[in-house]
């Protein structure tokens, strides 16, 4: 009969069977179960166990077993950093440069990458302080939202890897004499492998523009000496390093071979850049919206005396704006907000969740975007809250646009949450256009090259105005003809009296 000592021994065994079966335990081939009983050490002759032994061990490896269960005695640990969601609707990002590479040591907040996504280049920072592990990405590879970006080493914090490899550890495994079930496909790991990157070393800090730069005139970036800060690469860095006949200065001459490019009739095959792989989404989505074409055109001359009693205003008092002077632009803008509180089923976006509950939101803010033609390509960031500013707000607004925008710095939220866009293609030429709808809005507007041309006056004489060629296309599932024409015609008669929008500010 088992002594009392025994019984207790027994059911301390069954209750650690049951823990270890209540928390799921993967590998369960490593721990104790009621059915398991062990060979007679002193311990267990003691407690009088004198059944068939199925498995083989002793009470220190039980132990032992216990202890590595839990993660937190391991002392470093891999951290998987995750890609987090950096813009609404953004799934991948393309990766630009990496700042660290396995090895290296990191703090929290310090740069690790820099991605491009949604037209937007971000630099990544760390979320922990340790020692880079492992690249998932090489440079120019599309990375995943929610997927591993980095493996970082993060002391006195608890790991997957850490707990695995002390789970794999002679001594803290219980041995055994039969073969016991393999483990279920369920265990393998759900985040992809890290792969052997290309020589992170050698990769060069530069921004996208830069780096297009270089492509175009086939220059491996990473052979470029940079004289910005931390190394940076320059476009004066690139257009020396060609003028040098591919050598930076300082650079000793290094004998090689020339590949002469020679004309070729075949054909290119290149991969998207993250700025067009947008686009192609975006404009597919478009093409599915039935677009009402709407076109007319607007005098200019009343405007473009008011524009210019604005440039005074500014020229004798230069220290309170950040531009010399403004363009047309502002102006427009400004009064596309005032039209929009009139008829504001324009700034409105289609709620289609429920095909059988379908919805207008009808939006307060007034976030009119404006296309741009950057060195990374179109981008369209937004003016936020447009009915809150006034003409020189507006400038303001776009001048800080502008400049990040040729830099390839714009963040995130200015090209998120527009809500009607302005695209002045005539900066560059033509006339009259079919410019495709942002899928969230129900507007878009197309300006043409302004041209002074002969028109009729009141009295019938012929006499020479500035005219603007204007484009518009419209979502026809919601706005009708009457309503962008009314639309229309309010923005125009405001441009065309630009004295009357005093009136309607607030």
């Amino acid at each position: 009969m088992p002594t009392i000592h025994g019984l207790r021994c027994r059911r301390q065994l069954l209750k650690t069977a049951s823990l270890l079966t209540k928390n799921n335990v993967k590998n369960s081939s490593r721990y104790i179960f009621p059915t398991a009983t062990f060979v007679r050490t002193p311990i267990v002759q003691k407690a009088g166990l004198h059944a068939r032994p199925l498995v083989s061990g002793s009470w220190a490896n039980l132990k032992s077993s216990r202890r590595s269960f839990h993660a937190s005695t391991s002392i470093h640990g891999i951290k998987p950093f995750l890609l987090a969601d950096i813009g609404e609707g953004i799934t991948e990002c393309e990766v630009i440069q990496w700042f660290v590479k396995p090895g290296d040591s990191v703090t929290e907040f310090e740069k690790i990458c820099e991605v491009q996504s949604d037209k937007a280049s971000v630099e990544i920072t760390s979320r922990y302080t340790g020692k880079v592990a492992k690249l998932y990405y090489d440079v120019n590879e599309v990375a995943k939202v929610g997927q591993p970006l980095v493996d970082i080493d993060v002391e006195g914090e608890e790991g997957v890897v850490a707990e695995e490899q002390e789970q794999k550890s002679p001594d803290s495994m219980v041995t055994m004499e039969e073969s016991t079930t393999s483990q279920s496909s369920s265990n393998t790991p759900s985040t992809p492998p890290a792969r052997e990157l290309k020589d992170p070393s050698l990769l060069s800090l530069a921004t996208p523009a830069v780096r297009r730069i270089a492509k175009e005139n086939d220059i491996d970036i990473k052979l470029v000496r940079g004289t910005g800060k931390d190394g940076r690469v320059l476009k004066e860095d690139v257009m020396t390093y060609i003028k040098n006949g591919g050598q930076s200065p300082g650079q000793p001459s290094v004998a090689h071979v020339t590949q002469t490019s020679t004309p070729s009739a075949e054909d290119r095959l290149e991969p998207f850049n993250a700025i067009q792989k947008a686009m192609y989404k975006s404009m597919t989505k478009s093409v599915a919206i039935p677009q009402l074409g709407y076109q007319d055109e607007m005098e200019l001359n009343a405007a473009t005396d008011y524009r210019a009693a604005l440039n005074k205003h500014i020229a004798s008092n230069a220290a309170s704006f950040p531009f010399q002077k403004i363009s047309y632009m502002p102006i427009f803008i400004k009064c596309l907000s005032i039209a929009l509180s009139h008829y504001p089923i324009m700034n409105a976006t289609i709620i289609d969740d429920d095909a059988n509950a379908l919805k207008l939101l009808y939006r307060k803010s007034h976030n009119i975007g404006l296309a741009m033609d950057t060195p990374q390509g179109l981008i369209v960031p937004n003016i936020k809250d447009v009915q809150d500013k006034n003409i020189m707000d507006v400038a303001a607004e776009i001048h800080r646009l502008t400049e990040l925008g040729a830099k390839g710095s714009l963040a995130p939220s200015d090209l998120q949450g527009g809500t009607l866009t302005v695209s002045n293609v005539g900066t560059i030429g033509g006339t009259y256009a079919k410019p495709c709808l942002v899928t969230s809005e129900l507007g878009i507007v197309a300006l043409g090259r302004m041209q002074k041309l002969p028109r009729f006056d009141e009295a019938g004489n012929v006499v020479a105005k500035q005219i603007l060629p204007v484009s518009w296309s419209a979502d026809h599932r919601v706005i009708d003809g009457a309503t962008i024409a009314r639309f229309g015609n309010m923005w125009k008669n405001l441009i065309e009296n630009p004295i009357t929008i005093s009136a309607y500010l607030k």
